[in-house]
């Protein structure tokens, strides 16, 4: 058994207008997310399963050739291995769950992300 306490894990500012803090367990990622009005994550695909769920704001998202509007209390379920972005035309805090792990988050890997401005 592992407790953890989400205050205690450090935030990563992977930019100026994206952070996370996240735990990797053997076979889930769980991420705690604060995306500003104006962040891009630009188009990518992982072999993760991914359900981002909206805490508060909105997140705009094209998934595949389909696009939506995460809002407040919803949830949208990605499937592995299909393109998808997402940007922000409000703030928005979510919690995404990934299964396999996100290896790239974790190792720092995730170029797709950082390089945004």
């Amino acid at each position: 058994m592992k407790h953890h306490k989400l205050n205690e894990i450090p935030e990563e500012q992977v930019t100026d207008l994206f952070s996370r803090r996240f735990f990797t367990g053997e076979k889930i990622t769980l991420a705690f997310l604060n995306i500003k009005k104006g962040s891009v994550v630009p188009r990518h695909s992982h072999d993760s399963e991914q359900f981002s769920y909206c805490v508060s704001g909105s997140l705009n998202f094209k998934i595949g050739d389909e696009e939506l509007v995460l809002r407040a209390g919803e949830l949208v379920e990605i499937p592995s291995n299909v393109p998808h972005e997402a940007w922000a035309t409000e703030d928005f805090t979510g919690i995404d769950v990934f299964s396999p792990i996100r290896a790239d988050w974790r190792d720092g890997t995730d170029d797709y992300l950082r390089r945004q401005k």
